[in-house]
């Protein structure tokens, strides 16, 4: 047990990119700060690790466009060696062999591209892309703010009149556009705007990935928009990759947080936040020690926090309650892939192209991924899955050997819990095969050209990285769980209701993806407090 005068000023639970975040603007601030992290590695789902003999890649979260400049800005970490790159064409949307939709590399492209298919579509293609820019920028000031939980508070009454000032001084038709982007589903938002089935699916994959829906669920079209949010390098809308893999992020972080004297332990997962007199004082760990702090700031699924880590006695029975209810379950699969040579989607020739540097998908219509996330309510997995890939050995040729490559492949959707008994142990290898066959029928020489593969399904993202039904969110996108509701009304302010317990991460606003913000603004939160 640790002494007194051993007491941190802050522990925190989890070491992945928000819980780094979060402890360098703390130790900034001339903080005594420490993260335990449960793996033997740092990093959370932004780490880079070998997987097969001479291959390395982004083991889980697997390219960058969120992650919000501010932080890159503060904590230095360009400095501190983070190179990103812009992919060289935005998506491929794979439709048959020999054909499908280029996206990019820039807006007047895409509209080349779609005019060729659809004038009429072409003709609409930037009055749609101004109204999901005045959804972005009516809530991007929203990312860096604390959202309000009281409104008997006169700082977070006059929060919610800001935003409903902002919210009035819109265009009329641009209300109604915003308005239908948070309730409307993407399918019936993108059917009103296009004809053409391929910009459709294009645009409709932001709104299903990471997200157990149909692009025709109700609310689906926020999460279209949330993933449209990033940039790269000062460009909107653009999506890149990191040089090292997405661990160099953390590891940038790292060394700003480590640089102000802030430690990471890894191998020290926490079992227990130690509660006396209703406020946070320690952490009890696995291996039976105690750590002693002032603060505590966990960067865990909020159903992990509430319900396993917090005792029972101490957390309000109505939170409780509404905690195990908590929407969870992204329904992906994640695979790496050594390759003994690039897959061929195209006529490009074994040398590749630009395709290979870009998102390549496989979902060729809205209709394509209904049917995936139907397949998956009624038997688990999808017959036909939606397949995002990336080659960043194309561009980064640190993740393989001379000649050879590494693929990512982010699929939907495969249910957190398989029917009729099954386990995702047993079912593992056929979802994996399932999903190499889905590439092989547009690239023919795939499966012959795989060297080794890594296949991470929902069970094994829960077991892995903590993820609870593999949600890599932390928690549904939905309105029900966002802004000032997540992970639940009256602790959307990063406090938990616990007195000197916050919650850093992903289940907490903005949300998931690799932003940073549920760190940062949680540090801002808590060294509020520390004055008041």
């Amino acid at each position: 047990m640790t002494s007194k005068d051993q007491t941190l000023d802050v522990a925190i639970i989890g070491a992945g990119h928000n819980g780094l975040t979060c402890a360098a603007y703390l130790a900034r601030a001339g903080l005594k700060v420490t993260l335990f992290e449960r793996r033997p590695l740092f990093g959370g789902t932004a780490v880079t690790e070998q997987f097969h003999p001479g291959f390395r890649n982004s083991t889980a979260s697997y390219t960058v466009s969120l992650l919000h400049p501010t932080v890159i800005r503060d904590l230095r970490l360009h400095e501190h060696g983070l190179r990103i790159v812009e992919r060289s064409l935005l998506n491929y949307l794979v439709e048959a062999p020999g054909q499908g939709l280029r996206l990019g590399p820039t807006s007047a492209d895409t509209q080349r591209a779609l005019a060729a298919r659809s004038p009429r579509d072409a003709g609409r293609y930037e009055a749609y892309h101004a109204q999901l820019e005045a959804g972005i920028a009516l809530l991007k000031d929203l990312l860096l703010q604390t959202p309000p939980t009281d409104l008997r508070r006169l700082g977070d009454l006059w929060s919610m009149i800001r935003v409903g000032r902002a919210f009035r001084a819109l265009p009329l038709e641009t209300q109604r556009a915003v308005h239908e982007l948070f309730t409307r589903s993407a399918g019936d938002f993108l059917d009103g705007w296009f004809e053409d089935e391929g910009i459709k699916a294009a645009y409709g994959f932001d709104s299903i990935v990471g997200n157990y829906a149909s692009p025709y669920t109700p609310g689906s079209a926020y999460v279209l928009l949330h993933h449209a949010f990033g940039e790269v390098n000062g460009k909107r809308g653009i999506w890149g990759h990191a040089i090292g893999g997405m661990g160099s992020i953390t590891q940038a972080l790292a060394r700003e947080a480590t640089s102000h004297g802030a430690s990471i332990e890894v191998d020290a997962p926490v079992q227990q936040v130690l509660v006396e007199n209703g406020r946070a004082t320690g952490l009890l760990l696995a291996d039976g020690r105690e750590v002693r702090a002032r603060r505590i700031a966990a960067n865990v699924n909020p159903r992990t926090l509430y319900l396993q880590m917090l005792a029972a006695t101490d957390v309000d029975p109505a939170v409780r309650e509404r905690m195990q209810r908590y929407r969870a379950g992204s329904a992906s699969f994640r695979m790496n892939v050594a390759l003994s040579e690039l897959p061929q989607f195209d006529h490009s020739g074994p040398e590749g192209s630009d395709i290979h540097r870009s998102g390549i998908l496989i979902g060729p219509s809205l209709a394509y991924m209904d049917r995936a996330h139907a397949d998956a309510r009624l038997a688990g997995m999808s017959r036909e899955p939606v397949v995002e890939m990336l080659i960043p050995s194309t561009i980064d040729d640190s993740l393989a050997p001379a000649g050879q490559h590494v693929a990512s492949l982010f699929c939907q959707h495969f249910a957190p819990t398989l029917p009729d008994g099954r386990s995702w142990q047993d079912e593992r290898q056929r979802a994996a095969d399932l999903i190499i066959d889905t590439v092989t029928r547009h690239a023919p020489n795939f499966r012959r050209s795989i060297l080794g593969v890594m296949a991470l399904s929902p069970f094994d993202l829960e077991e892995r990285f903590g993820l609870p039904s593999g949600d890599i969110f932390h928690g549904a996108l939905g309105l029900d769980q966002l802004w000032a509701a997540r992970p639940l009304l009256g602790h959307g302010d990063y406090r938990t209701g616990v007195k000197g317990l916050y919650l850093c991460g992903a289940g907490a606003h903005p949300g998931g993806g690799v932003t940073g913000l549920p760190g940062r603004n949680c540090a801002f939160a808590m060294l509020r407090d520390k004055r008041a």
